[in-house]
């Protein structure tokens, strides 16, 4: 193989590292979803199986000649065998983070007098998540109790630290294959990426890292969230509170979500507001959404 200009490998967990042509890629990544990469390989190894590929660690490297500008690793999650031309076989392969086999696994739990660092590693590490890190800038107390009522792993994850103001991303090491889950409850913690600047036109070849296309889309989502809670020790308390949207684009407001009771005791009744204020901006913040591809070298990233 040429070592010269833009190129891809894939070294997946028990294959010799030159096993697999990548024929192409597409990799999708948002915060607070797990990214999907798609990968479309030639070999010459006509005997590949699900058994021998399933569940391995996988790394997709992206070289600008003998220089590696990204690494992306993850966990084959999905196998397909596609033409075999006689001399090559084209094999498919998805490839997704460990925090996808969490989605995997539905319970009925009890968490009692946990806090979100507490509970969220003991989900990770049950599902072999281990690489991961928390990145807090505020407190998290314990919660009174904490209930998974029939969700998935990741749900019930998602669920709790969209209530805690938490949002969550993959950390890529610049110059090696490592790359680390982080929770993360301020944008301080975000790297800075700098500007871009804007060229439309794809067919010039780019010296810098620029923005080639935006697109821009408004959606209906709900526009309030209302909580209730009770306590025994004190019955009258109402422990209502409720979080309203903001520019809504004209769209009706009667797209209520309601929850009751919470499924959750918390230890403050400001916590339980700030908790109900942090899960409408979940729930709504998917209403607008940008795209933008940006383009360094023939490389293209989704960024949202």
């Amino acid at each position: 193989m040429s070592l010269k200009g833009l190129r891809f490998t894939l070294e997946v967990d028990g294959q010799e590292p030159d096993t697999f042509a990548v024929v192409n890629f597409r990799l999708i990544q948002n915060q607070s979803y797990p990214f999907v990469m798609s990968v479309d390989v030639a070999s010459d190894s006509f005997m590949q199986t699900a058994e021998m590929l399933l569940e391995k660690k996988a790394t997709l490297t992206i070289w600008q000649g003998a220089v590696a500008q990204r690494y992306v690793t993850g966990v084959v999650a999905g196998f397909g065998m596609q033409e075999n031309n006689g001399w090559q076989m084209r094999y498919h392969l998805r490839i997704e983070p460990p925090l996808w086999r969490c989605g995997l696994r539905q319970n009925f739990r009890i968490f009692q007098q946990q806090d979100i660092r507490t509970i969220s590693a003991t989900l990770l590490n049950e599902n072999g998540v281990t690489e991961w890190t928390p990145l807090f800038y505020e407190d998290h107390p314990a919660r009174e109790f904490c209930v998974q009522y029939g969700e998935s792993d990741l749900a019930f994850l998602s669920r709790l630290w969209a209530e805690e103001g938490l949002f969550f991303f993959e950390r890529f090491a610049a110059d090696s294959p490592e790359q680390k889950l982080t929770l993360c409850d301020d944008v301080a913690g975000l790297s800075q990426a700098g500007e871009f600047p804007f060229n439309p036109d794809t067919s010039a070849g780019a010296e810098t890292e620029c923005v080639s296309m935006f697109r821009y889309e408004a959606h209906v989502r709900p526009s309030s969230v209302q909580s209730q809670d009770y306590t025994f020790k004190v019955p009258d308390w109402p422990g209502m509170y409720e979080q309203q949207g903001e520019n809504l684009n004209g769209q009706l407001e009667q797209y209520e979500i309601f929850d009751y009771p919470e499924g959750t005791r918390m230890n403050s009744t400001a916590r339980i507001s700030r908790c109900t204020r942090w899960r409408a901006c979940a729930v709504m913040r998917k209403r607008p959404q940008g795209r933008v591809i940006r383009r360094s070298c023939g490389r293209e990233r989704g960024l949202c």
